[in-house]
């Protein structure tokens, strides 16, 4: 769980990275977050990408 969830796209739309879905505050924190803090914002960043994707805010990979 403690794998960094970053793909290497790093481009924000509304300060969310429409690579993994985070915003850049969680980002920095990422090292810093305890396992359930990540999961948080593992599950946040998931429902972040699925609603980007469904208005075409996401980058085609």
């Amino acid at each position: 769980m403690s794998n960094n969830p970053c793909i290497s796209v790093c481009k924000f739309d509304d300060d969310i990275c429409v690579g993994c879905g985070r915003s850049k505050r969680e980002i920095k924190a990422w090292k810093k977050l305890d396992k359930g803090d990540r999961r948080k914002v593992l599950a946040d960043s998931a429902m972040r990408l699925i609603q980007m994707k469904a208005s075409g805010r996401r980058k085609k990979k």
